[in-house]
């Protein structure tokens, strides 16, 4: 009994060390990171008001803003290419949480650039990247082993995601899930919640945007036609998650197969989009869409396509030379296309809207828990009570694809479908069905084309 006790108290000894130890280097993080992102924000918003109000064809330079971002990368830091996130999660998988500081101020700099002169990317792809290199610059000092800087840079990742978006606890909840299919990091949880409060409430002090909430009020059906009805929306959005990631990675492909120098490839990228402008004879598919997202999520008009024209643009941005994020454009692609699906079955359309702005965000990085969390913080609990169910559909709807081809998959999300795990999802490809379960899938299967491997099937 007494050694019982005495090990009980040095449990608790430990416990309350390290957790005090957490929250201290949690505070700091938030501290850090949400004055570097809150002062980034700021210049966003300064410039876009003074090239975007100032400038009536600012989108014109487009084609001369991304050859110069796409330089600027390629001859000072090739890691700040791409849209940020998958970047800190590609450092925690493979370097231990480690990264160039040489990207930070390159990845702020050709943001800033793409964002002011109408982009069609986000903040918070870069705000989780600095946020990351910074937790991993001063894990230097602090001589962290492997495992302490892993949950150091989760936590710049939670202190930059919310620097932008605005949901802590949510980011904190994205930032421990985005990182594994299959698996969440309960070790970095502490940590990631206390610098994403932190680094929220810098940002209301520096005076940038408040922790928005909708309340949704909506007409309510019985819980069977509820039911129903998310179950029919989270497959919509399922779908069109899937068909979004296959979009992104088919106009990479295209950009990359595209044998010239690569800034050159920013021009073609900026030129494409001046086109779609002037076809759609709209600049709402271009730049961050905030204002577009706001209108959609408060019931106003948008247009009904105006989801494939972000889908378009976006891609083309990023894989042109463009800089920043992809969080944001997903929210507008949720959104208007949950105000789309509102308008063909007749319903709310802020419900829909709210809904799939989160839902659809949360679908394509495999983050279903955050997706809840973040619907509850911005829209109310009941909202998120629905959300519930189209996030965890979706989530199985997308399958093993996702936005950021450096997350490891850890489990397959279905038994009856056997992936290779342990390995990033932008590797894999390659499955097969699980042979126990290969009947109960039909004839169809067993007449078609497919052929049965025992290393899987194509």
């Amino acid at each position: 009994m007494k050694k019982l006790f005495e090990k009980d108290i040095v449990e608790e000894s430990i416990m309350i060390g390290s957790t005090i130890k957490w929250i201290l280097l949690s505070i700091f993080v938030g501290l850090t990171v949400g004055f570097a992102i809150g002062i980034f924000v700021k210049f966003v918003e300064a410039g876009e008001v003074i090239v975007q109000n100032g400038i009536k064809y600012y989108y014109i330079l487009l084609p001369i803003i991304f050859f110069i971002c796409s330089l600027i990368v390629l001859k000072l830091a090739p890691d700040a290419e791409g849209h940020g996130t998958e970047k800190a999660i590609e450092s925690i998988h493979k370097r231990a949480g480690k990264m160039d500081v040489k990207a930070m101020p390159v990845k702020l700099f050709t943001t800033f650039l793409t964002i002011i002169f109408g982009g069609s990317v986000g903040e918070e792809g870069p705000a989780t990247q600095i946020g990351a290199g910074i937790a991993s610059f001063f894990s230097k000092f602090l001589n962290m082993n492997d495992i302490d800087r892993k949950r150091f840079v989760i936590c710049g990742i939670s202190a930059g995601f919310v620097g932008v978006f605005g949901s802590p606890v949510g980011a904190a909840v994205f930032a421990a899930e985005v990182l594994y299919i299959g698996r969440f990091s309960y070790l970095s949880l502490l940590p990631a919640l206390i610098s994403s409060y932190v680094s929220y409430f810098v940002g209301r002090f520096l005076g940038t945007k408040p922790l928005l909430i909708y309340l949704v009020d909506f007409k309510r059906s019985n819980p069977a036609m509820m039911f129903i009805k998310m179950v029919a929306f989270g497959i919509f959005i399922g779908i069109l998650a899937n068909i979004f990631i296959i979009i992104v990675n088919l106009i990479e492909e295209a950009f990359k197969k595209i044998n010239i120098y690569k800034p050159i490839k920013g021009i073609i990228g900026g030129l494409i989009l001046i086109a779609i402008v002037l076809m759609s004879g709209s600049t709402d598919c271009i730049g961050m869409g905030e204002g577009i997202i706001n209108k959609a999520v408060t019931g106003g008009s948008v247009g009904r396509f105006a989801f494939i024209g972000k889908m378009l643009t976006s891609s083309v941005t990023l894989a042109s030379g463009g800089n920043g994020g992809i969080l944001t454009p997903m929210a507008y692609i949720g959104a208007t296309a949950g105000s789309t699906w509102a308008s063909l079955i007749h319903g709310h359309a802020s419900f829909y809207a709210a809904m799939g702005m989160v839902c659809f965000l949360a679908t394509c990085s495999n983050t279903p828990l955050a997706g809840i969390i973040m619907s509850m913080e911005l829209f109310g609990a009941e909202v998120g009570t629905y959300s519930a169910i189209v996030c965890v559909i979706s989530y199985l709807i997308v399958g093993h694809k996702s936005i950021y081809p450096t997350q490891v998959l850890k489990i397959s999300k279905t038994p009856s479908i056997c992936m290779k795990e342990d390995c990033e999802v932008g590797t894999g490809g390659r499955f097969k069905i699980n042979k126990s379960r290969k009947n109960i899938l039909g004839k169809v299967i067993e007449t078609g084309k497919l052929e049965f491997t025992d290393s899987g099937y194509e």
